[in-house]
C-alpha cells in the first residue's frame, strides 16, 4: 500500500487552475500509475474534504535536444479533483426512525497549496 504523500506529488499551479480553484477544481500532479480511486482517497485523507470527482489526464515525455546530446523528459499525469464546496453532515436515520448524523466534518477549500482565491 503506498502512502498518500507518494500518490499526490505537487500542485499544478497556473492561471487557468488559479481561476478553476474557485469553484472547487483543483489540479496535481500525482504519480503515473495511480488510479482515480486511489488519487480520491488521497485527497481526501491529505486535505479532509470531500471528493466528488477525479479527472486524469496523462503527458509523454518531449524529445528535447542541449546542443549534440538529445533525450526525453518525463513523463507525468495530471489529476483535476472537484470538491464538494457547500459540504453537509451525512445524515440517516437510525431504529426508531430518530435521525442521526455523523460526526465528520470536510472542509469547503484546500488553503495547503497557495491557492489564492
Amino acid at each position: 500500500m503506498r502512502m498518500n504523500e507518494d500518490i499526490i506529488l505537487k500542485p499544478y499551479i497556473t492561471e487557468k487552475s488559479n481561476i478553476e480553484a474557485a469553484s472547487g477544481k483543483y489540479t496535481f500532479v500525482v504519480a503515473y500509475d495511480a488510479t482515480k480511486i486511489e488519487v480520491r482517497n488521497a485527497v481526501e485523507a491529505l486535505f479532509n474534504v470531500k471528493v466528488l470527482a477525479v479527472n486524469t489526464m496523462k503527458y509523454d515525455g518531449k524529445i528535447k535536444r542541449m546542443g549534440v546530446h538529445s533525450g526525453p523528459t518525463s513523463r507525468w499525469k495530471k489529476a483535476i479533483v472537484k470538491i464538494d464546496t457547500d459540504p453537509k453532515a451525512d445524515t440517516y436515520l437510525a431504529k426508531g426512525g430518530k435521525p442521526v448524523s455523523t460526526g465528520k466534518k470536510y472542509k469547503s477549500e484546500i488553503e495547503d497549496f497557495g491557492y489564492v482565491q
